[in-house]
């Protein structure tokens, strides 16, 4: 019923202005618009929208994740923002807190300004 249909992702924020700044300045997302109720992003198609609430507890799971050609590139603009990736002491990450799936995927988690947690992507080849 919904094969063809487009993807919309969703997040939450309790400040637009310091969320816009962060997915706009560090992450690269592009604005498409702003109302009462949300943020309105793109990601390479996908909307990215970040709903406006006055209350928020940031959950333990990924709620966005993108995949990337090249993970460290991501982790190095993500740090020269002051963005930190997250260290889960279960996992066996790299010095630059990223860890290799079994599946030979390479991955990075961190959060943003509303403590959303995010996740980039390189996947093994083949």
């Amino acid at each position: 019923m919904l094969r063809g249909a487009k993807l919309v992702a969703f997040a939450a924020t309790t400040d637009a202005p310091r969320a816009a700044a962060f997915y706009m300045t560090v992450l690269g997302l592009t604005l498409r618009y702003e109302d009462d109720f949300a943020l309105s992003l793109d990601s390479d198609g996908v909307e990215v929208r970040l709903q406006k609430v006055e209350r928020f507890d940031p959950q333990p799971f990924t709620t966005l994740g993108w995949q990337v050609p090249t993970i460290t590139e991501v982790v190095e603009r993500l740090l020269q923002h002051g963005v930190v990736p997250e260290r889960y002491p279960w996992l066996e990450q790299d010095g630059m807190g990223v860890w290799q799936a079994p599946s030979g995927a390479r991955v990075v988690w961190f959060r943003d300004p509303d403590g959303n947690l995010l996740s980039a992507a390189q996947y093994a080849a083949g």
